[in-house]
């Protein structure tokens, strides 16, 4: 596990103020917070309210984990997630150590292939798509980005000069570049000049205040209200931040995105089960498909191992009439 400085948080708390107190401190992200809170609370409830995490051990979390994977049938990253979370739980709040031998029931992890759009039912899925969500599911598609990568742009991650596109702090806190389509700089130049109208009248009213880590506030105490740092997919409302109770105006909901993805794939009626992340998987399968170096499609998807690429090429339409049977080369 990494190792991280330990903070004690006030003993006069609650158990999972706590854990949000120690949490906000590591500076987790909210989400992480909602779902190591959320695997906490599952684990105690296992045990039906009976014990305090402090008079367990290794033999509850084993159970718990092995029930996990046993009777609930969870995938094997869910249970990841949800020893870490307990992990966490003992070692950075309760201070307790967690031993390493655990020997839980593991979950079967699979390597199933990905789900792959061919490129005419990518068009038909955005034919039946309209406004943001188009233009988000074309960004998708057209970049290899993540749902989240997606949702999280902000104005100063587009490089219409160098036909870039940054996407920070992505999935293991890694920062990498992608391609910028040039069929969607005309409308992303659009919504930036949108977004800068939203951004003006926010400010007229006292707000114009956008989420940064708390790393980077501190360090640029300013850069909050500057434009280049708000969302290019901002939401339509202000909003109070959970943690802070600062008004803001956060980025759309990724709910929105899922439900338009899915209604326009029905209405196409394709029988595969489309969702967000299949545009990423068909960006990197269609890069393929089109000649692109595997290293170049690896450095674009930002996969530390060329492995994780490979996965694709069993996915990739091959020309098979090329192929000449061992019979005919007698």
């Amino acid at each position: 596990m990494e190792s991280r400085k330990k903070f004690s948080p006030d003993p006069n708390l609650k158990l999972m103020d706590q854990v949000r107190q120690v949490l906000r401190y590591h500076h987790y992200r909210y989400r992480t917070e909602r779902t190591y809170c959320d695997w906490i609370i599952r684990y105690i409830k296992y045990y039906n309210c009976q014990k305090h995490p402090r008079e367990m051990g290794k033999a509850e979390i084993e159970s718990f984990l092995s029930h996990l994977a046993s009777e609930r049938k969870v995938s094997a990253s869910t249970q990841r997630q949800a020893l870490n979370a307990i992990v966490f739980l003992y070692t950075q709040v309760l201070d307790i150590p967690v031993a390493e031998n655990i020997g839980h029931v593991r979950a079967k992890k699979y390597r199933r292939p990905p789900v792959v759009m061919t490129k005419n039912e990518v068009q038909q899925v955005f034919a039946r798509m309209g406004g943001n969500h188009l233009l988000m599911a074309r960004m998708l598609y057209g970049c290899g980005l993540r749902l989240m990568e997606c949702i999280r742009l902000r104005i100063k991650d587009l490089d219409f000069g160098q036909n870039l596109i940054y996407v920070r702090d992505a999935k293991g806190g890694k920062d990498r570049v992608t391609v910028f389509p040039e069929s969607v700089r005309e409308d992303i130049q659009l919504r930036v000049e949108s977004v800068k109208k939203t951004y003006d009248e926010d400010l007229a009213q006292g707000f114009g205040n956008v989420y940064l880590p708390e790393a980077l506030s501190r360090k640029y105490p300013n850069a909050s209200r500057e434009f280049r740092w708000q969302y290019v997919f901002p939401a339509k409302k202000l909003s109070t931040d959970p943690r802070s109770k600062v008004i803001r105006r956060h980025h759309v909901l990724e709910s929105g995105l899922q439900k338009a993805v899915k209604t326009a794939a029905n209405r196409a009626e394709i029988t595969k089960r489309v969702t967000c992340h299949t545009f990423r998987h068909s960006f990197a399968t269609h890069m393929l498909e089109n000649g692109v170096n595997i290293r170049v499609v690896q450095e674009l998807m930002g996969h530390a191992d060329v492995k994780t690429t490979e996965i694709y090429t069993h996915v990739m339409g091959k020309d098979i009439s090329v192929v000449s049977s061992p019979l005919d080369l007698l």
